[in-house]
């Protein structure tokens, strides 16, 4: 391959911004790059974008080049559009910052040195990044299709990539050094050493014909205020969950914005950044001891925040009108349901509910008060009853998911972290499960094993749908507007249904509030439902999909296409409607009451049903709320209640004295759940009123249920 005439490409570029034009609507000439060089030219503008569509129309193989050795074009392009701006400045700009100063004065200086035969040394001429006072991007041309992060490798180096993935960490904003100007301490003289690399060695003797004669040279002083700076930040970008292979960790990178491109991400953020591929060379000792690897980065030239709608992935696009028949059709409502999770063996009404969360309400924010709309649902069951298959599916499904456990996570695990940069040693944000499923669903499954001081870490993310930050000086509001698909087992293994929901869950009702939706999933023997199961997941495992039935389940690309359709939608409540509402809430208060059936009810029931209310009349493409989406809604919550409350006799009947031993047990044992002694048991349940036969019946059926132990002397009771 022949060598390149960087001059003629230079010239070519210079061609293109002068030339490069549009068809207006009027079917004039539109000049674009001449507008930005004006708007640079008088300061009005910083940023130069270069579309490489556009150069390809001009010179193909120009655009061609700068993707393959994007950094050296830029200059190049930089340098072209710097010799133009002359042209197009038809005002003088006054000084704006102490650099225009101090440019001003130097220019003048030398000016008057040419007047007097004293020309510049070449070391002391003003480079050309120290003039320029723009900056300059590519964007990538449409060909150039997104990568996944682990493809990018050695081949990349020095090209223009584009990648897509979620911002994980993002650095405070800091200053960067461009050109950095010397004054040396003798002659006086002033030394210029553009930067070219993140690090530099900085110049200590003066390179003048004056010191370099001189066996004691003068020594050279950073001299700040004629430095030029720019913008640095530092973002940590993560592939997606769905990139990431079977039994791999998710691979990273290190993307470098400069300038303009700074500030435009957040922790969470699904962004699309064009960048070129370095390496990341360290200086001197850390190099060494780095050996023959080396790190690499994305210098960003174009970063694009993504939606969170399933078109930014490659499968979107406007439906169809037969896919909308398709799905629209008679029973549509069932049909999406059965879609959810079609293996799985009946579950209908909490397939529908699951249904409504990904569709999610409407967020309101009336004077400023944020009101969200995504619905959160938590399933609390015994063991085998497929919750955490139901959010494996619900992570899979969603457009943006995260999936976590409780035993395996920590409250700034959940929400943000606050950690150290390695390379500069600064403090950094770094989001968690809840900041990074940003306008998604957050799975969280064994929810009861999160760790009681934890638990608070997601009150505010759960209703304020934000997460705020204040560690180590650093004082940050993220967002974190996700619903949340919550699984719990019962404390004591299975679901007691003569106890309440708080000593069966072991959840502050705090926290319990914040579902709209709370399911109960029991496991009671049924001979013909346990037939019937036994049957449906014999022929799951043998012919590996869902037996024949009625409808036939959706494709879950379809599905996502369509919730994706649903959620543009911005159904009202009608006025006539509010009667209808605050009647029905009344009643579910009444009913929620004390002796009317042990559950809570608040302010947030209310804005739970309008939340279902509003998703139901989403799912059926709908603009105004109806009188049949607050009835589904209300037979929602029923139907949640009615698994709450199972027998409704039970919450009136005495306390047994079997449950009243068994709490005096808890409160002999402590916080900690220490051994009890026998006798000292005995004691206390005589004092209560209690017989030692009925102390033993208690013991007996607590040691059936696997909740106490007793020794084998029998003097001391443990709890499991």
């Amino acid at each position: 391959m022949a060598p390149r005439d960087y001059i003629a490409e230079k010239e070519k570029a210079k061609r293109f911004l002068q030339e490069f034009y549009r068809e207006g609507p009027d079917g004039t000439k539109e000049f674009p790059y001449r507008e930005m060089l004006a708007a640079v030219a008088h300061r009005e503008r910083v940023a130069l974008r270069v579309a490489l569509d556009d150069v390809a129309e001009d010179a193909p193989e120009l655009a061609q080049a700068a993707c393959d050795n994007a950094r050296r074009y830029a200059r190049v392009f930089a340098d072209a559009a710097h010799e133009l701006l002359p042209l197009h400045r038809s005002r003088e700009v006054p000084p704006r910052d102490a650099l225009d100063v101090y440019i001003e004065h130097r220019l003048l200086l030398e000016q008057r040195g040419r007047q007097g035969g004293d020309p510049r040394a070449p070391q002391n001429q003003y480079p050309p990044e120290l003039l320029r006072r723009f900056e300059l991007y590519f964007r990538p041309p449409s060909a150039c299709k997104p990568r996944v992060i682990r493809e990018v490798r050695a081949a990349s180096v020095g090209r223009l990539v584009t990648v897509r993935g979620i911002v994980t960490r993002v650095t405070d904003v800091q200053p960067m050094l461009l050109v950095a100007t010397y004054t040396c301490d003798q002659c006086g003289a002033e030394t210029y050493q553009p930067i070219q690399a993140p690090t530099f060695t900085p110049l200590l003797s003066c390179p003048s014909a004056e010191c370099r004669t001189n066996r004691a040279g003068g020594r050279l002083h950073l001299q700040s205020r004629g430095c030029r700076f720019t913008r640095r930040q530092d973002l940590r970008l993560q592939e997606h969950s769905d990139q990431v292979p079977p039994g791999h960790l998710p691979r990273s990178i290190l993307v470098a914005a400069h300038g303009e491109n700074t500030r435009l991400a957040q922790p969470g953020d699904h962004v699309s950044v064009t960048g070129v591929f370095l390496p990341l060379l360290r200086p001197g000792f850390q190099q060494g001891a780095q050996g023959l690897l080396s790190e690499t980065y994305l210098e960003a030239h174009c970063v694009v925040k993504m939606n969170k709608s399933e078109e930014d992935d490659g499968e979107g696009g406007e439906l169809s009108e037969e896919e909308l028949r398709q799905i629209t059709e008679e029973d549509f409502y069932e049909k999406l349901a059965g879609s959810i999770a079609p293996e799985l063996y009946g579950l209908e009404d909490v397939k529908k509910a699951l249904l409504l969360l990904l569709v999610g309400g409407v967020e309101r924010s009336p004077r400023g008060m944020r009101i969200r709309g995504n619905i959160n649902v938590c399933l609390l069951g015994d063991p085998g009853v497929a919750k955490s298959q139901l959010l494996c599916y619900i992570d899979r499904l969603a457009p943006r998911s995260q999936y976590t456990t409780g035993r395996g996570s920590s409250g700034a695990g959940l929400t943000a972290a606050v950690l150290r940069d390695p390379a500069t040693g600064e403090l950094a944000l770094e989001g968690g499960a809840l900041v990074l499923a940003d306008r998604g669903v957050c799975c969280i499954d064994e929810f009861d094993k999160l760790p009681e001081g934890e638990r608070v870490a997601i009150h505010e993310a759960m209703e304020q749908q934000s997460v705020s930050v204040a560690k180590a000086g650093v004082l940050a509001t993220l967002g974190a507007r996700c619903a949340v698909l919550a699984a719990a087992n019962p404390a004591r293994g299975r679901y007691d249904p003569r106890r309440s929901l708080e000593h069966n869950a072991q959840l502050p009702p705090a926290l319990l509030s914040r579902f709209d939706l709370l399911w109960v999933l029991p496991d009671r023997p049924d001979r013909d439902n346990d037939l019937r199961l036994a049957q449906h997941i014999t022929y799951v495992h043998q012919h590996n999909r869902q037996p024949p039935g009625a409808a036939r389940p959706l494709d879950m690309r379809l599905m996502r296409r369509y919730i994706a359709t649903c959620r543009r939608r911005q159904p009202l409540v009608p006025p006539a409607l509010a009667e209808y509402l605050t009647a029905a809430y009344v009643e579910l208060r009444r009913e929620g009451a004390p002796g009317g059936g042990g559950t809570f009810t608040s302010a947030r029931t209310l804005l739970s049903l309008l939340r279902l209310a509003t998703a139901l009349a989403r799912l059926r493409l709908g603009d105004e709320v109806e009188k049949e989406d607050v009835n589904e809604a209300m037979r929602l919550m029923e139907m949640s209640r009615d698994s709450l409350r199972g027998d409704r006799g039970q919450q009136s009947r005495p306390q047994r004295p079997s449950d009243a031993i068994f709490a005096l047990l808890r409160e002999l044992g402590g916080p900690g759940g220490g051994a009890v002694p026998v006798s000292l048991a005995t004691q206390r349940c005589g004092a209560r009123g209690f017989t030692p036969a009925q102390l033993r019946e208690a013991i007996d059926e607590y040691q059936r249920l696997n909740v106490l132990a007793l020794n084998a002397q029998g003097t001391k009771i443990s709890f499991v």
